[in-house]
């Protein structure tokens, strides 16, 4: 590295303290909250849409793939292009290929032409949220952190749970190409903030970019994705779904194999070594099972079990987003009282039981009793959400951050996805067991107490992390 690059990149780091992370935050977590509410309102305007496609609804199920198939591919090359040209400019960048996409899909006027429109918009998606994450964790001191965490985790929380009765409204009394020309002030107003306030920050690298790396991670990430959807959905024919999980096993294998003898891998497995990350990557899979079935759940146990409708669901569902809230100024504190090793323990144990009793939830319940229960479990959820989100990079140099954000980031959107193909999937089989056409209350019961009793194992886990991780963050003085 020249002395210029250096000297650039010392002055950079130390003004990066001096900005606000709050607004850092809050501009990443503006551009979450656009793509999580893009991503759950086109669920409600699928049949809507296969009318005027003149296809059935089910094959409407690619417009999700295709964007799923996008995240999988990019997102572990997030890292590296913002290293390569600066995370600032491939923030901007992701922007707005996200809001063209959005633009294209709005116009789209077959089935064909939506999926390509999709696959633009998973671009901007793979490059928007983890360079996001990148600028948050290189731009705030550790100290402040958890705090700056909090912020972005919250539009993700909300999202999944305004989507829906938002995108029934949109398809309702306006048209579905509204679901997406919503995106374009968002879009706007997001990129004139990032260009104004998001540092130029990049990491100087001499390497040449992972191709190969890329299509491996990529084929192993896209087919295990797709194989767990169609088997979560009973699509497609016997023998699709097993050649699919074959593919990504041998793609995986290969990648595995590869990344342990390429310098610079598309994902470092190398940092699984590191015992903070190895452990919140695990720990945090685990939970995100349970948390990434709960906006999918919940809204049809409202609608299917109680018969309620999209709006009057969303209404109640809502609550679990009002806990992650009260959550966002208390997180900091109970981290501070406790530390990250005793939160993650004893807060799993909680949350899991919290969520757990959710499989009660009956229409003769009192609707004070299951908004309270929403929203306490909403907060107890929220703050296992941040204290992994925080704990996993506690450890990780400078120099590895851009490669710990696409690791984690990967992981994260693999793992929320199982949730909800984990979660359907028991909730179908629950369904063909007890030969119901649709699911009643009890297979809804099932299906929460199945991805509770994964979620509850993260409590044991969490004892393994050292008694003092993470205390440079928390600022937790405890022994």
């Amino acid at each position: 590295m020249s002395a210029d690059a250096t000297e650039k990149l010392a002055a950079d780091a130390a003004a990066i303290p001096a900005r606000n992370f709050r607004v850092t935050s809050l501009i990443v977590a503006a551009a979450l909250l656009m793509e999580q509410i893009d991503v759950t309102v086109l669920a409600t305007a699928l049949p809507t849409m296969a009318q005027d496609f003149g296809v059935t609804a089910v094959n409407m199920s690619v417009a999700m793939t295709s964007y799923l198939l996008s995240l999988a591919i990019f997102i572990p090359a997030s890292g590296k292009i913002a290293d390569r040209f600066g995370a600032r400019n491939v923030f901007g960048a992701a922007i707005v290929l996200f809001t063209i996409g959005s633009v294209l899909c709005g116009q789209s006027r077959t089935l064909p032409f939506l999926v390509a429109a999709r696959l633009v918009q998973g671009l901007g998606g793979a490059m928007m949220v983890p360079v996001g994450r990148l600028v948050v964790l290189r731009t705030v001191t550790k100290a402040e952190l958890v705090s700056a965490m909090t912020w972005v985790l919250v539009p993700g929380l909300i999202g999944p749970v305004i989507g829906p009765p938002l995108g029934g409204f949109i398809v309702t009394y306006l048209s579905w190409p509204w679901i997406f020309y919503l995106n374009v002030p968002l879009g706007v107003a997001a990129l004139a903030l990032a260009l104004r306030f998001i540092p130029d920050i990049r990491e100087a690298s001499s390497s040449r970019f992972d191709f190969l790396g890329l299509f491996l991670s990529g084929a192993a990430l896209s087919c295990l994705i797709f194989g767990c959807e169609f088997a979560s959905r009973g699509a497609g024919s016997l023998t699709l779904t097993p050649v699919l999980f074959a593919i990504g096993g041998v793609t995986g294998t290969l990648y595995i194999l590869y990344a342990r003898r390429a310098p610079e891998p598309m994902i470092d497995l190398s940092l699984m070594k590191i015992p903070t990350f190895r452990l919140a990557i695990i720990g945090g899979s685990m939970w995100r099972i349970a948390g990434g079935s709960v906006p999918f759940l919940m809204p049809l146990m409202m609608q299917v079990g109680f018969g309620k409708s999209a709006a009057a669901s969303g209404a109640i569902t809502f609550m679990s987003s009002a806990g992650s809230l009260a959550m966002k100024a208390s997180a900091p504190r109970v981290l501070r009282a406790f530390g990250f090793r005793n939160t993650m323990i004893w807060n799993a144990a909680i949350a899991t039981l919290l969520l757990a009793s959710c499989a009660a939830f009956r229409p003769g319940w009192p609707i004070w009793a299951i908004y309270g229960l929403l929203l306490v479990t909403g907060f107890f959820q929220s703050l296992q959400f941040t204290a992994y989100n925080s704990i996993a990079f506690a450890d990780i140099s400078p120099a590895r951050s851009s490669a710990s954000v696409s690791f984690y980031s990967t992981f994260q959107q693999l793992m929320l996805s199982m949730g909800i193909c984990t979660a359907a999937t028991v909730l179908n089989a629950s369904a063909a067991v007890g030969g119901h056409a649709q699911p009643t209350l009890g297979d809804f019961s099932i299906a929460i107490l199945a991805v509770t009793a994964i979620s509850i194992w993260t409590a044991p886990l969490s004892a393994r992390f050292a008694r003092d991780a993470g205390a440079e963050m928390s600022g937790y003085r405890g022994k």
